[in-house]
């Protein structure tokens, strides 16, 4: 089954967020956000399509004094969650796996924090999708809101499927084409230059 989350009027929780061309912060240039929680707090997500360059996950595990694969090239990508926080790791999941600590983002996604998630992936009984990341995206009270009204960001249902079985190259066009979006020329088509 592949989880579609669409948001609702009261929370963005479940959501994506994609970056249009009209994003004036480069750290967020062509990224797709998968929004974990949103309130009069404030909003927070993980960019779900971009991998690390400098740090694998064969690294992580070994500094967590965990068991690395005997073929690490096999291991998927750490990702580069969003530029708060960078040296905070969290693990996005398909909730078929169960953890002690974990937040429910939607009846088909989890987030935690909980190093036993990272021990079960070591050993081969964690998740069956998941994805590592570095760090977060944060918006504080009426932030995010702001932004959407300035065209920065495109909201869409999320997909289970564009998180954790596209490729990352493809995942900003394929979020917003899901949906009958050529993100490509979105801003063209509304008379933007």
């Amino acid at each position: 089954m592949d989880g579609t989350h669409a948001p609702t009027l009261d929370t963005l929780t479940g959501a994506f967020l994609v970056s249009t061309r009209r994003m004036s912060d480069p750290r967020f240039a062509e990224t797709v956000i998968y929004m974990c929680g949103h309130g009069k707090e404030g909003a927070m997500g993980l960019v779900v399509n971009k991998p690390s360059h400098s740090l694998t996950m064969a690294e992580i595990l070994h500094s967590a004094d965990l068991l690395v694969s005997d073929k690490p090239e096999l291991l998927p990508p750490v990702y580069i969650g969003g530029p708060v926080e960078m040296a905070s790791a969290f693990i996005l999941y398909s909730s078929e796996y169960r953890a002690d600590h974990q937040l429910s983002v939607s009846p088909t996604i989890s987030l935690s924090r909980d190093k036993r998630v990272l021990a079960d992936i070591s050993f081969g009984r964690g998740p069956e999708n998941y994805l590592f990341l570095m760090g977060y995206a944060g918006w504080g009270p009426g932030q995010l809101e702001r932004e959407l009204v300035e065209d920065g960001w495109l909201l869409v249902p999320a997909a289970d499927s564009i998180i954790f079985d596209t490729d990352d190259d493809a995942k900003w066009k394929s979020a917003a084409l899901r949906y009958g979006i050529d993100i490509t020329t979105f801003d063209d088509a509304l008379g933007y230059t």
